[in-house]
């Protein structure tokens, strides 16, 4: 049943949750839907000239007028209470509209970052062969950046970036996972030393796959148990690698050696069990796993990153470090970057970034019809009074507004700062 009804301006109330047939540009309102709180904006919806609009019935906290009640009620707003209503409005949308330029424009600073960033991993991985002291100390240099934004930035955020491209997922992975790893760390209290030992052993602990054959990573049937054998050791191939540049710090190469181990025993290339495996592998490990369900490899599809975060949570009680695996969920948030999600306005939209000093408010990408998908609005749920109500896949989403979203398949973070305007 449609509980959708178009009725006249004249029949609404306070409580009604409304839709209104214009441009986003058109109404002082910040969006097209929401819930009446007051008279006074009833008033300012018959100066937009339009005679009709869409209520919700199953948001609304009341039913609409009928068309009796509608002619006797006589309500008398005072003009200069409605006049001060809508310049409040219009500044407030102006400012909010500005808000949404700025946080634009610190998006595309970080993306820039981030860019250059998978520009020195794809230079310091082909120094690796020929010149792999060069390869460390580029390396180390990148670390060190991400460790001074780590610890010198207020409001720290963390964004979702574009999604790589098929080959060059080893160094979206790569730094996807020594970014996340390098932010546990300073979480967990760790020192800057530790911190920079995490970023530098995930940022090379795949090397190994240089050694795989590019046709086995490529694969799009299941590797054979030969092959699956093979490629267990590409741990071990990218220890033997690093061991070549004398400047690779000793204390993160266990990071490369096991990041495939889990406490229990089960993991590869050892079989190593909890008392054989530092802190910091323990660390990796968690965070690897994290990054390969979102970065799969040709043989499986990539999960998004509330159903990766649930399957650890659910399905690795024994494999892993649990304080590690509990303080990346809260880091990350209820809702990680890349989420598609429903909000309490009705509206879908795609988890933008995460405050990680305010991991319950997101900042959204929100689906409106009504706005050209350039500029469509990145909201900030507590500065808006929004709530998300539930996760779900990207598949379930209508083609349109899933076009709109432009969901990733593959998720990538980066870090920026959430400076003031």
């Amino acid at each position: 049943m449609n509980k959708n009804r178009k009725v006249s301006v004249e029949q609404l109330q306070v409580g009604n949750f409304v839709r209104l047939p214009v441009s986003w540009k058109d109404h002082p309102f910040l969006f097209s839907s929401f819930r009446i709180k007051q008279q006074a904006q009833i008033e300012l919806i018959k100066k937009l000239g339009i005679t009709h609009v869409f209520v919700d019935l199953q948001r609304s906290d009341v039913s609409v007028l009928n068309e009796s009640e509608a002619k006797e009620q006589k309500l008398e707003i005072n003009q200069e209470e409605l006049d001060r209503l809508t310049k409040n409005m219009n500044k407030y949308k102006g400012e909010r509209i500005e808000s949404l330029k700025k946080m634009r424009r610190d998006l595309q600073k970080t993306e820039k970052e981030f860019d250059r960033s998978i520009a020195k991993m794809r230079n310091l991985v082909s120094k690796l062969r020929n010149r792999p002291l060069n390869a460390i100390d580029d390396a180390k240099e990148l670390i060190n950046d991400l460790s001074d934004q780590l610890l010198n930035s207020d409001n720290l955020v963390l964004h979702l970036m574009g999604e790589a491209k098929n080959d060059e997922t080893i160094y979206y992975h790569s730094l996807n996972v020594a970014v996340l790893s390098m932010l546990m760390a300073k979480e967990l209290g760790w020192t800057k030393e530790e911190m920079e030992l995490v970023g530098i052993g995930a940022l090379f602990h795949d090397t190994g796959k240089l050694k795989v054959p590019p046709q086995l990573l490529r694969k799009k049937t299941p590797l054979t148990a030969p092959e699956n054998n093979f490629m267990k050791q590409h741990p071990i191939m990218g220890a033997d690698l690093l061991k070549l540049a004398d400047n690779f710090p000793a204390e993160a190469l266990p990071i490369v050696v096991n990041h495939h181990e889990y406490l229990d025993g089960s993991g590869y290339p050892k079989g190593l069990k909890a008392e054989s495996l530092d802190k910091l592998c323990q660390l990796v490990t968690v965070v690897n796993l994290y990054d390969s369900l979102c970065h799969p490899n040709f043989q499986n599809k990539a999960r998004t990153p509330y159903a990766a975060l649930g399957h650890i949570f659910k399905n690795f009680k024994t494999q892993l470090n649990q304080e590690v695996t509990g303080k990346m969920i809260k880091m990350l948030g209820i809702y990680p970057p890349g989420s598609i999600v429903e909000l309490s306005s009705g509206q879908f939209a795609m988890v933008m970034s995460v405050n990680l000093d305010k991991i319950l408010f997101p900042r959204i990408l929100a689906y409106d019809a009504l706005v050209p998908k350039d500029q469509a609005p990145i909201v900030d749920l507590e500065a808006e009074g929004l709530s998300i109500v539930r996760c779900l896949p990207p598949a379930a989403l209508p083609e349109k507004i899933f076009k709109y979203l432009n969901p990733r398949e593959r998720v990538s973070y980066f870090l920026g700062s959430d400076s003031k305007a």
